[in-house]
């Protein structure tokens, strides 16, 4: 599960909107089933629990229904599972909301999907009853917080949502915010550093990256790539690669290291596939411009926090465009600046957390003010 997203989502509710209880993920009567998928396999237990939990919905819902009557909650608040709200009818009038960085139909059928296809057997029979299921959540739910333009944007037109409902508001960095960097020197006269941070090497765009290095070298310039996370196989890694396959940013030491990767590098080249991408915001905090392909929710605006180049661009494209910074280091110096500056105003936790706590508290400000009239009328 997304660990780390839940963690700061969580964070920055409790630090921005007030209490925070967080319920039970246990299903019911259905618990026993949801402890026995916890002992196969990873790669079998993340997909098997996503399509048994959908499939168990009412079930789950009676158990989340439950839990909310031992309180008196202002706002249900959902992250990435919108199964726990699917059949659910809250037991007493409370603002819902919702957010995550993809919805599995909107995945499934953009050209993310499309590069990661399913592999569990028989996964596309329940595509119809997914989409109905998601429908039905998201035109429920008061308030829907979508990280990326690509998807609010698809969301609205598939699920017909509502302006008032469907908003934008990026998600931030996974780390503390970091003093304000200067920008790193750049010019052919040095070494120009590249840096990779990801699990998979192959669905970070590794190969790229690693041409777009090799293809500078043979133009006679000095570049090194730092990789943080995986490691790359024998042909995808020579002297001027270096390796740090895992990083736990909890402890100091590998924390420092991590963050020195970051410092010291020109460029996040991560040509990857995916709906949204911490690293991205990760990399702006650091004031360290971003090139990516323009696919999906990756957080990187064009010319401000980095580039994001066309789908089917070569590693030779890359390698051109950092070239040009190479003969404009003022350029350069500048599109550093911008991206921490969009780290600082757009892409952090307290951003998010300020701008979605506005919006609950409206919302259940209208909640209250219609009950009271609705009382009034009665009386």
């Amino acid at each position: 599960m997304y660990s780390g997203g839940n963690a700061r989502i969580y964070e920055a509710l409790r630090k921005h909107a007030g209490d925070v209880t967080i319920l039970s993920n246990a299903w019911g009567l259905a618990e026993p089933l949801r402890r026995a998928i916890g002992h196969t396999p990873e790669s079998v237990a993340l997909r098997l629990r996503w399509r048994a939990h959908l499939a168990l919905a009412p079930v789950v819902a009676r158990k989340v229904r439950g839990e909310l009557m031992h309180g008196e909650y202002d706002v249900l608040f959902g992250a990435y599972s919108f199964h726990s709200m699917c059949h659910l009818v809250p037991p007493y009038p409370m603002v819902t909301a919702f957010t995550s960085d993809a919805t599995q139909t909107i995945y499934r059928n953009s050209e993310i999907g499309q590069a990661h296809p399913s592999k569990f057997p028989g996964g596309r029979l329940f595509d119809d009853r997914v989409e109905r299921c998601e429908g039905h959540v998201f035109r429920g739910t008061d308030l829907l917080f979508w990280p990326s333009r690509w998807l609010k944007d698809a969301a609205d037109a598939r699920y017909g949502l509502s302006p008032s409902k469907s908003l934008l508001v990026p998600w931030g960095a996974g780390i503390a915010p970091p003093p304000e960097p200067e920008p790193t020197p750049i010019g052919r006269d040095r070494p120009v550093e590249l840096l990779l941070v990801g699990r998979d090497w192959f669905a970070k765009g590794g190969p790229v990256a690693f041409d777009t290095m090799q293809a500078l070298r043979a133009r006679g310039i000095d570049v090194r790539l730092t990789v943080i996370g995986c490691v790359p196989p024998e042909f995808h890694r020579n002297a001027f690669v270096t390796v740090h396959p895992q990083l736990d940013k909890s402890v100091p030491e590998e924390a420092a290291i991590f963050a020195r990767a970051f410092a010291g590098a020109h460029f996040l080249v991560q040509p990857s596939y995916e709906s949204y991408g911490f690293a991205f915001c990760e990399a702006s905090a650091h004031g360290l411009p971003a090139l990516c392909l323009a696919v999906g929710g990756v957080p990187v605006r064009d010319g401000v926090n980095g580039h994001a180049l066309p789908q089917g661009s070569t590693p030779e494209d890359f390698a051109g465009l950092i070239e040009t910074y190479l003969d404009t280091p003022d350029a350069y110096a500048s599109l550093s600046r911008s991206a921490r500056r969009e780290y600082e105003e757009h892409l952090n936790w307290d951003a998010w957390g300020r701008t979605v706590a506005g919006h609950l508290r409206a919302r259940v400000a209208e909640l209250r003010s219609a009950s009271v009239s609705r009382a009034r009328a009665a009386g």
